[in-house]
C-alpha cells in the first residue's frame, strides 16, 4: 500500500481526530496529503479533516478494507490499542508515527519489533521533544567539560491536572482495563516526554541498556495508577537517573532534564526547546533551539534524505520503565490530611484539583540529589 518515494505530497492517514489528535490532522494537512481519517467519531463541524473533506471511516478495519493507498498513517488511540493496530498498519504496507507510549507492556514491544522487521516497514514514535536540537547542545556542553565531573541527570515535573482530567476517556488514570494493561501513570503517560528525555541524554536506548530501576509510586487522585512518583533509574550506557514528576503541584511549571556537575549544571526544558548553563558564579545562560518536526522526519527517511529521529528499537529503554511501573505493586495513596483540594479557574466549581502537601520541594530536591522519595524524606512518606 506504501511506496519510498518524495516527502511532496505523501498520502496520509490519522486514526485518532478527537483531543491531541486534531493536532495530527493540522499536522499531516501541511505535511502531505490527508487521504483518510479514522475513528469511531466522524470530524466535527468546522474541524480541518471536516474542512478538507477527508474522507472518513469508522474503525481501522473498515479502512484497510476499503484498500485506500496510503504512505503514512498517524496513530493516536487509547493505550491498549497501539500494538494491534500498529501491527496491522505494518502488516498492510503502511510505515506509522506512532504516539507514546510505544505499547503497555514489554512482550509488545517485543513482538512490534519482529513485526516490524518482518514487514521491513518504518514505526517511529512520537517523543516529539527527541526532535530537539536542543538535546545535541546539552550533550555537547557536557562533553567539553563546562559543569566539570557529570554526577547524574534529574528530572522535575509539576504539572496541575484536575479530576476532569481521569474522565476524559475510559482508560484515564487506569492500570488494567478489560484485562488489558494500560499502566496511564505520570511517568509513563502525561510526563513521559521527561523520562524519555531524561533516558536520551544518557543514551540508554534498548532493554538491555537498563540495569537497574527503583521506583515509588504514589496517588493522592482516587485513581489505579500513579499521579506522584520517582524513579532512580542506572544504565551502561550514562549517569544514573533521579527523576520525580507529579500531576499535584499548586501551579502548574514547565518540566526539565538537567545534568548535574561538579562545576554547574545544564537544564533542558523540553517543552520550550531551552537551555540553560548554569555556572557558579555567573549568570545562567539561556539557548533556545529548533526543532524537527517527527512526522516531516518519518516522510524523510522514507525518501532518503534523513536518519529515523526515534526508530522503534531506541524506545526499549522506555519500555523497561514502563514495565516497571507495570509490574510494581499499586502505588500507595497519600495520607488525606496532606492533600488539599484546589478549584480550577474558569472550570466547572466540581472540577478541582489535588495539592499534596510540600510536592514541588520534594521533587526538586529529587531531581539535585540523584536519590527517591525515601531518601529526601517527602513529607507524605
Amino acid at each position: 500500500m506504501s511506496t519510498v518515494g518524495s516527502t511532496e505530497g505523501a498520502a496520509i492517514a490519522v486514526i485518532g481526530i478527537h483531543g491531541h489528535g486534531a493536532s495530527h490532522v493540522r499536522n499531516a494537512l501541511i505535511r502531505g496529503r490527508l487521504v483518510a481519517v479514522i475513528d469511531p467519531r466522524p470530524p466535527a463541524e468546522g474541524s480541518p479533516a471536516e474542512l478538507a473533506g477527508t474522507a472518513w471511516y469508522a474503525d481501522l478495519d473498515t479502512f484497510l478494507a476499503a484498500g485506500v493507498s496510503v504512505d503514512v498513517a498517524i496513530l493516536c488511540t487509547p493505550l491498549p490499542t497501539h500494538a494491534p493496530m500498529t501491527t496491522a498498519l505494518l502488516r498492510a504496507g503502511i510505515d506509522v508515527l506512532l504516539e507514546k507510549p510505544p505499547t503497555t507492556t514489554m512482550a509488545e514491544f517485543t513482538d512490534l519489533l519482529a513485526v516490524e522487521a518482518e514487514t521491513g516497514r518504518i514505526c517511529q514514535v512520537g517523543f516529539q521533544s527527541l526532535g530537539s536540537a536542543a538535546l545535541a547542545a546539552v550533550t555537547d556542553i557536557v562533553a567539553r567539560g563546562e559543569i566539570g565531573e557529570v554526577s547524574h541527570i534529574g528530572v522535575a515535573g509539576t504539572w496541575v491536572r484536575a479530576t476532569s482530567y481521569f474522565r476524559r476517556a475510559p482508560w484515564a488514570g487506569k492500570r488494567m482495563l478489560g484485562g488489558r494493561p494500560v499502566v496511564d501513570g505520570v511517568t509513563t503517560n502525561p510526563l513521559a516526554h521527561a523520562t524519555a528525555t531524561a533516558l536520551r541524554l544518557a543514551n540508554a536506548r534498548r532493554v538491555e541498556d537498563v540495569v537497574d530501576i527503583d521506583l515509588e509510586l504514589y496517588r493522592a487522585n482516587d485513581i489505579e495508577a500513579d499521579d506522584t512518583s520517582s524513579l532512580v533509574l542506572r544504565s551502561t550506557t550514562g549517569p544514573t537517573i533521579a527523576g520525580a514528576l507529579t500531576l499535584c503541584a499548586p501551579v502548574n511549571t514547565d518540566p526539565w532534564v538537567a545534568v548535574y556537575g561538579s562545576a554547574g549544571v545544564v537544564r533542558l526544558f523540553y517543552t520550550r526547546d531551552e537551555v540553560s548553563l548554569e555556572i557558579a558564579g555567573r549568570e545562567p545562560v539561556l539557548t533556545t533551539y529548533e526543532r524537527v518536526d517527527l512526522l516531516g522526519n518519518l516522510l524523510a527517511t522514507r525518501a532518503g534524505e534523513a536518519e529515523l529521529i526515534n526508530p522503534l528499537a531506541d524506545n526499549g529503554a522506555f519500555m523497561a520503565v514502563m514495565e516497571a511501573v507495570r509490574l510494581a505493586p499499586d502505588p500507595r495513596p497519600i495520607e488525606a490530611s496532606l492533600v488539599t483540594w484546589e478549584p480550577v479557574a474558569g472550570a466547572d466549581p466540581a472540577d478541582v484539583h489535588p495539592v499534596v502537601s510540600g510536592v514541588t520541594e520534594a521533587v526538586h530536591r529529587v531531581a539535585a540529589s540523584g536519590t527517591g522519595f525515601r531518601a529526601v524524606a517527602a513529607p507524605w512518606l
